[in-house]
């Protein structure tokens, strides 16, 4: 029998162009499939930027969460979506260390104490840090719709309006699991005095 009119074989993947033009349109599963042929590259190269496995594969989610949100600017580079991909890695990268730094500085001012010293600095940073690290904790131990909620809206500053659309469920659902997702935040690392 010719090979002709057979169909493609099953291994046969959709290059970038043709993912990119669906995407485009909307449609998650040529997002998944760009995510299921680029994932790990992106993991790898965050990892570099990174050198711990833990903060790769959070920028990992927060990558392809930016990247569907921003696929209306997908580029391709002979082809490939990849150099797009890494240019949202860095950027998610740079985001993410500056949210941070702001952050561990800000913590002391929010508390009302004055740091007088460099040794009482490094005291409040590292206490400061040890909190976040309680708190990241706090909300990887959330439901599953109470965690995404923060993820997406707290710690990757996406709107609730994107986080609904995201998530499928409406605006009012996604302030809701925020607001559910505080008070048990609140309770489970109660502020230090």
């Amino acid at each position: 029998m010719s090979e002709q009119g057979a169909p493609p074989a099953a291994d046969q993947t959709p290059n970038d162009a043709t993912l990119r033009d669906a995407v485009l349109a909307g449609d998650r599963t040529a997002f998944t499939e760009l995510y299921e042929q680029h994932s790990e590259r992106v993991w790898n190269y965050a990892y570099r930027l990174t050198g711990s496995w833990t903060e790769a594969d959070e920028l990992l989610s927060v990558v392809f969460l930016t990247a569907w949100r921003r696929r209306q600017d997908l580029r391709l580079v002979s082809g490939s979506a990849l150099p797009w991909l890494y240019v949202v890695t860095g950027n998610v990268c740079r985001s993410e260390r500056r949210r941070v730094a702001r952050f561990v500085k800000a913590l002391p001012r929010l508390l009302g104490r004055e740091a007088s010293d460099h040794a009482e600095r490094v005291v409040e940073r590292d206490a400061a840090a040890a909190r976040l690290v309680r708190v990241l904790a706090a909300v990887d131990q959330l439901p599953r719709a109470l965690r995404e909620a923060v993820q997406l809206c707290l710690l990757g500053g996406t709107s609730a309006e994107d986080a609904a659309q995201i998530l499928g469920i409406t605006v009012h659902s996604v302030q809701s699991r925020l607001s559910r997702a505080r008070a048990r935040l609140h309770r489970s690392v109660p502020e230090e005095q």
